[in-house]
């Protein structure tokens, strides 16, 4: 069969944009194929024919040169043999190509022509009644003098008066003004405000603040038109972050995350393209590693970061840095769709990024790039080939197998997207990494989004400040300059600013310096009084305030049946205010990747059977991530039911006392087995609930039935001490179970 040519293929044989040949199918109602599609013979003849349509020769003067030059010759001998007639000739024609007048126009413009013309046109005994009426009227005015003229001046100021009290006044309110301010601006007394205040139900002082929506309710009580003032803080002043106009804008390079479940290759996939990417005494290859790296493919090139995972990708995410525009996905041949991948997959399309599937180690026995695929569209990620958007490349990083041909899916994706930026303005962008080096004080390492960044801009990156000293590109080299999609090392902050924290090139340090110290001071009190995130407990209060239009929830449970039915249990929850979302589900314990993604999307996390790990706890609890935990599915479901209703009213609430690690175990007759074991952290009490955990999940919730300290029955059990332990009707404990001991607490209502 002969090999049918694909959509991009074709743009780059013809010349033209591979969406543009798309477009034409689209437009023509041939076909719905996109850019990776085989085109058919008729679908070739369409765009040939659209092409040869829209390239026609413009002018064929060219192709009548024989002609022309004949005509010539014949005009020039019928010069010689009668140059008279042809002369006269000409001239009648030049006569009668300037001689064009409409003669259809009947309206004669007066002002064009003299008074003395115009007078000759009015007959002699006109002329004298004219001129007698003329002089009566002077002599009228002569006699009325100023005395007609007063009464008119009077009129005027008059009208003029009646049509200032008329207009109507214009004012600008702010979010918060005051009743005393309003009147002024109102330019009425401040008592007329307090009446109209009064007849709204509202009594207010002089002194006191009104909000936009009274205010502007009295303004147009009162006659006037208003409008939101906008206040510009020293920030918006001195950044300056106004959009730029369309023919502002130039292509960019794209930047691109590798992304995937650990062991499947992703930096074994970095370092191929890295090391394919650096020609032969270039700086003895790449010198040093910056957290980021570009590499040229043809003529064009793209920024690769070198993040250690989705989770410092979701960190930066969580400061509000869009940062990448295309995420490559690795899986493995050999191993398929792996719980990273699932989280990779979700972190990507949290964060509205393009996702590239790179199929690795298809060199491996036991490879199945298929059932990948197969794999991938469980969660939405459907191939081209299978009739999808998803562009899946098969690859080998180990040999280097279709690495070109990633990248050129890279740059197709990119022009898509048609990414632009403006580099003829200040620099705006995202800090990637930063350090401490003892030799060079703060280091950071950022990525130019917009304008360009050049040595000796004064740079703000969250709370620090500073002068570009020095800036070194991806090899090392000391450069001058970087425009946008480049990332560059910069020395000269006052301090290590944050990943994820946006930098701004600004003209006025003194300014700058001003601006840190607020954010700092700002830090400070945000620390001591933090702004809750949504939990259940306050959901509804979120609701009526019109905060939240969205309620994401991330679903951990022990198995995967229990994850699809708790997450299609709570979306059927939804109601008209407020729309759930099910952003991740995965079977495990609850890590500090959740808590991160969790954070970043304020969702709330619903474990079912499972218990969050220690770290995630410390995060949940810094981070203000509300975790709940279940073991009855109808209670998630009821919990959140009652949440969106505003009618959560809980009575009782777990708290965790302690935990204790089992170190071995031994079997007593006439008692079970007895767990020897050691409190890592809080304490164990004889009264405790406690539930078994083994691998993040919960086997058993019970009782304990003893507790012991060498032979003597104790109380209580701190951290740090071991002891001897076992649990109501449970004797299947191992050593590294750990027991989890809780108390149920009163909640006041």
């Amino acid at each position: 069969m002969e090999e049918k040519i694909r959509a991009y293929e074709l743009s780059k044989t013809l010349g033209f944009p591979s969406k543009e040949i798309v477009k034409v199918l689209h437009d023509y109602q041939v076909s719905t194929k996109n850019h990776m599609s085989a085109l058919s013979e008729y679908e070739l003849d369409v765009i040939f024919e659209y092409y040869t349509q829209k390239n026609q020769v413009k002018d064929f003067s060219i192709y009548n040169e024989p002609k022309k030059a004949k005509k010539e010759a014949v005009e020039a001998e019928a010069v010689d043999d009668n140059t008279e007639a042809v002369e006269e000739e000409i001239s009648v024609e030049v006569v009668r190509k300037v001689r064009m007048v409409d003669t259809r126009v009947n309206t004669v413009d007066l002002d064009r022509i003299d008074d003395e013309k115009l007078e000759e046109f009015i007959p002699d005994n006109i002329k004298e009644e004219s001129k007698k009426q003329k002089i009566n009227q002077k002599k009228k005015n002569k006699q009325l003098g100023n005395k007609q003229k007063q009464p008119v001046e009077e009129t005027l100021k008059r009208k003029e008066k009646k049509e200032k009290k008329e207009e109507k006044v214009h004012v600008l309110i702010p979010d918060e003004i005051t009743v005393g301010e309003l009147a002024t601006r109102l330019n009425v007394p401040a008592t007329e405000v307090i009446k109209k205040l009064m007849v709204l139900g509202i009594m207010a002082s002089v002194n006191e603040n009104l909000d936009f929506d009274t205010a502007s309710l009295i303004v147009e009580e009162l006659g006037g038109t208003f409008e939101k003032e906008i206040i510009l803080t020293e920030e918006d002043k001195l950044f300056n972050d106004v959009p730029d106009l369309p023919e502002q804008l130039k292509p960019r390079s794209p930047v691109v995350v590798v992304m995937g479940h650990v062991d499947h290759g992703k930096t074994s996939l970095l370092d191929t393209i890295r090391n394919s990417n650096v020609t032969e005494g270039e700086f003895g290859g790449i010198t040093q590693h910056i957290g980021a790296h570009r590499v040229r493919v043809g003529d064009k090139k793209i920024t690769f970061l070198d993040t250690p995972g989705h989770e410092a990708f979701t960190a930066m995410r969580a400061r509000g840095a869009m940062v990448t525009d295309i995420a490559i996905l690795v899986v493995a041949a050999d191993d398929g769709i792996m719980p990273q991948t699932i989280e990779a997959i979700n972190h990507a399309k949290a964060a509205e990024v393009s996702i590239i599937v790179a199929i690795n180690k298809i060199d491996k026995e036991g490879a199945n790039p298929d059932k990948v695929k197969q794999e991938l569209t469980e969660y939405g990620l459907v191939p081209e080939e299978w009739g999808g958007d998803t562009i899946c490349v098969e690859v080998s990083a180990k040999k280097g197998t279709n690495i070109d041909q990633l990248l050129d899916m890279v740059l197709l994706v990119a022009e898509m997207r048609e990414l632009k930026a403006n580099p003829d303005r200040a620099a705006k962008g995202t800090v990637v990494e930063s350090k401490l080096d003892k030799g060079r004080g703060p280091v950071a390492t950022v990525l130019v989004q917009n304008g360009t960044l050049r040595v000796g801009d004064i740079v703000v990156a969250g709370t620090a400040v500073g002068r570009v000293r020095a800036m070194n590109d991806d090899k090392g080299k000391a450069v001058k300059k970087a425009g946008p999609s480049i990332p560059v090392e910069i020395l000269g902050l006052s301090e290590v600013p944050e990943g994820g924290d946006i930098f701004y090139a600004v003209d006025d340090e003194r300014k700058a310096r001003d601006v840190v110290e607020a954010r700092k001071f700002k830090e400070k009190q945000d620390r001591q009084k933090k702004a809750s995130a949504i939990s259940l407990d306050n959901l509804f209060e979120h609701i009526e305030a019109g905060k939240v239009k969205d309620l994401n929830i991330i679903v951990k449970a022990d198995v995967q049946g229990s994850v699809e039915a708790v997450s299609q249990s709570l979306m059927r929850i939804s109601n008209e205010e407020v729309r759930v979302n099910i952003i991740h589900g995965a079977v495990g314990a609850i890590t500090e990747s959740d808590i991160m993604l969790a954070s970043a999307s304020n969702a709330i996390v619903v474990g079912f059977n499972v218990r969050p790990t220690p770290g995630a706890s410390v995060s949940a609890e810094s981070n203000e991530v509300d975790i709940r935990l279940y073991r009855v599915i109808y209670d998630a479901i009821e919990d959140i039911e009652k949440a969106l209703k505003g009618m959560l009213e809980p009575t009782f609430r777990e708290a965790v006392t302690g935990h204790a690690e089992i170190r071995t175990t031994f079997r007593v007759s006439g008692v079970g087995t007895i767990g020897g074991s050691y409190v890592t952290d809080g304490k164990i009490t004889r009264s405790s609930n406690v539930r078994i955990v083994r691998d993040g999940i919960v086997i058993h919730e019970g009782m304990l039935a003893s507790l012991k300290r060498f032979k003597d029955d104790v109380k209580e059990v701190a951290s740090g001490y071991e002891c001897g332990l076992s649990i109501e009707n449970f004797n299947d404990i191992k050593e590294g179970d750990v027991v989890e001991a809780f108390v149920m607490e009163q909640v006041e209502v």
